[in-house]
């Protein structure tokens, strides 16, 4: 089946069946936006989302967009595979996309991390927080900021500027990982498939081959 981002999602059996075998093998679907979603799937907001900062190789020929959550230890013990992967790949667009679903320590991180952005930290904040191994309070996580070289004074000042712009992303990254039905952190989009869970650093090299070859087979 050919992906087209407007298409109607199809049951998980025809998902399956659609993929070859190595994507398969890694329970990897393909991109499909229900009807009533497809104003939060477009590729141009799932992809290029302009209020989210790029990391890896902005010009890239592969996204790998990461919803995630700083309190959630599968995606501190993923995060240094995956930069890696994207470190020696060189040609890969790495996208974090805040998803704060384990409660309000969660969405404090978060709203701090996003307000980063506007010092042109964002990276430096993710960094920060994803490395803090053990339960985030605001004081760690302000600790983390900060030693991870963010402006706090700023960063305040900025968080409460942009305070709307803020939670409009982190809705708008709720409403997406909402309706490509992920059921939790780490959830991963590569290339144009979602992968629902942890990959070890060869499932993610062959996802990533995977999805090249796919986007050379559409054009």
């Amino acid at each position: 089946m050919k992906f087209t981002w407007d298409s109607i999602a199809l049951s998980r059996r025809r998902l399956l069946r659609s993929l070859g075998a190595s994507a398969a093998a890694l329970g990897i679907a393909p991109l499909a936006a229900r009807a009533e979603t497809e104003q939060v799937l477009t590729e141009a907001l799932v992809l290029r989302d302009p209020d989210i900062p790029v990391a890896g190789n902005a010009s890239g020929d592969i996204s790998i967009i990461e919803y995630f959550d700083y309190q959630c230890p599968y995606c501190r013990k993923v995060d240094p595979e995956l930069q890696q992967v994207v470190h020696d790949d060189g040609k890969i667009r790495l996208i974090w996309k805040d998803w704060p679903i384990l409660g309000p320590m969660s969405v404090t991180a978060a709203r701090m991390a996003q307000a980063s952005k506007f010092q042109n930290k964002f990276v430096e904040a993710h960094d920060a927080l994803i490395s803090v191994n053990s339960k985030l309070t605001e004081a760690k996580i302000r600790e983390a900021l900060a030693g991870g070289g963010i402006d706090m004074d700023r960063l305040d000042r900025d968080l409460a500027a942009n305070a709307s712009a803020i939670d409009a992303t982190l809705a708008r990254n709720n409403e997406q990982a909402s309706a490509f039905e992920f059921r939790g952190t780490p959830s991963f989009i590569v290339g144009k498939f979602r992968v629902p869970g942890v990959l070890t650093m060869a499932q993610f090299t062959q996802a990533i081959s995977d999805a090249r070859k796919a986007a050379v087979g559409r054009k």
